[in-house]
C-alpha cells in the first residue's frame, strides 16, 4: 500500500460504477514544526492535500468544492485526459470554479500505473505557493516485488514576520510572491516535525517524489544506492534505469526510486541545498529532510 506520511488519503465512494472524490479547496493552517503554524491554502484541511489513489482503467469523478477567497481551478498534472478537464481557465474550455461554486471533473484513468500530481492552475503565481497542490498515484494491483511504498511531495514557503535567523512559536502568514523562502517541507512538515520513513532490513522500498515549487531538489539518500524506476509517471526499462544516491526533482517533475533495504540504522534524506535544510536559517538541520530509519 502507498503510504504518504503526514497526509491522509483522499476518501472516496462508488457512484453509478464511478470513484467519487471531494476534494475542498480552503483555508489551511499548517503546523510546519512544533508551535510553528502557517496560515496557507490546501485541500480538505492539509498542505499537501491528500493523496489521491486510483487504479488504471477507472472512471472518476472528482468535485472540487472553492471555498477559499479567489476563484480556482485544478490540473491533474500528467495525466491524458479530455481537454475540458484539464483544469486551465482561460486558456482550455475548462471552467474556472468560482468561491462557494464547485465542478466534477469526470474522466477515465488511461494512463499506466505511476505517480502524478494534482495543483491548482489558476492564479498560478499565488495559489501554487499558497500550497494547492498534491499527488495522485495510479496504483498497480497486480505488483508484489515492492515491501514499503512511500510518497513525498517538496513545497517552499515564505512565512512573513518571521526574521531571518530567528524562531519563534505563532500562526504566521505567507508571502506567495517571495523567492527568499526560509521553510522547506517534506509532506507539509520541517525536520525534526517530518515522520521518519520505516524499513525492515532486506526490504524493497519504493519512494515517490513529487515537485510542485519554485526550486529543483536535489534528493540525497545516505547508505544506500537507489534504482531510478519511473520518471513523470513513466516506467523506465530496466536497460535504462540508472543507479544513484542524489536525483535532482525540478518543479513539475515526479521520479520513483527503488533501493534494498541492506544496511540498518538510521539513514537522511533530505534535499542537498544547504539553506533547504535549515529552519529559516538557523544552524540545527531542519527543513526538507527526514530519515529512513531500520525498524524491528
Amino acid at each position: 500500500m502507498i503510504v504518504t506520511p503526514d497526509v491522509p488519503d483522499l476518501p472516496y465512494k462508488w457512484v453509478e460504477g464511478r470513484k467519487y472524490f471531494e476534494l475542498i479547496a480552503e483555508p489551511v493552517e499548517r503546523e510546519l514544526l512544533s508551535g510553528i503554524i502557517m496560515k496557507g491554502w490546501g485541500y480538505n484541511s492539509s498542505i499537501p492535500g491528500p493523496t489521491i489513489r486510483v487504479q488504471s482503467g477507472e472512471w472518476v469523478t472528482i468535485r472540487v468544492i472553492n471555498r477559499l477567497p479567489d476563484s480556482t481551478s485544478v490540473h491533474w498534472h500528467g495525466l491524458d485526459i479530455p481537454n475540458v478537464m484539464d483544469g486551465v481557465p482561460g486558456v482550455e474550455p475548462s471552467p474556472k470554479i468560482e468561491p462557494g461554486q464547485y465542478f466534477d471533473y469526470t474522466f477515465q484513468v488511461t494512463n499506466p500505473p505511476g505517480t502524478h500530481m494534482y495543483h491548482t492552475h489558476f492564479h498560478t503565481v499565488i495559489q501554487e505557493m499558497m500550497g494547492l497542490g498534491g499527488g495522485f498515484i495510479i496504483e498497480n494491483s497486480n505488483e508484489s516485488s515492492v515491501h514499503r511504498d512511500y510518497f513525498i511531495m517538496l513545497q517552499e514557503f515564505h512565512l512573513k514576520n518571521l526574521p531571518k535567523g530567528e524562531m519563534h512559536k505563532g500562526v504566521f502568514e505567507l508571502d506567495p510572491i517571495a523567492e527568499n523562502f526560509n521553510f522547506f517541507t517534506m509532506n507539509g512538515r520541517c525536520y525534526p516535525h517530518t515522520s521518519p520513513l520505516a524499513v525492515r532490513y532486506g526490504e524493497t522500498i519504493r519512494i515517490r517524489l513529487g515537485n510542485v515549487g519554485m526550486n529543483a531538489h536535489p534528493i540525497h539518500l545516505h547508505g544506500h544506492q537507489f534504482l531510478v524506476a519511473a520518471a513523470d509517471g513513466n516506467e523506465i526499462q530496466w536497460s535504462a534505469r540508472e543507479i544513484r544516491n542524489t536525483i535532482e526533482v525540478p518543479s513539475g517533475v515526479t521520479y520513483d526510486i527503488v533501493f534494498k533495504a541492506n544496511n540498518p540504522g538510521i539513514w537522511p534524506f533530505h534535499c542537498h541545498m544547504p539553506h533547504h535544510i535549515s529552519n529559516n536559517f538557523t544552524k540545527p538541520v531542519g527543513g526538507m529532510f527526514t530519515t529512513v530509519t531500520y525498524i524491528k
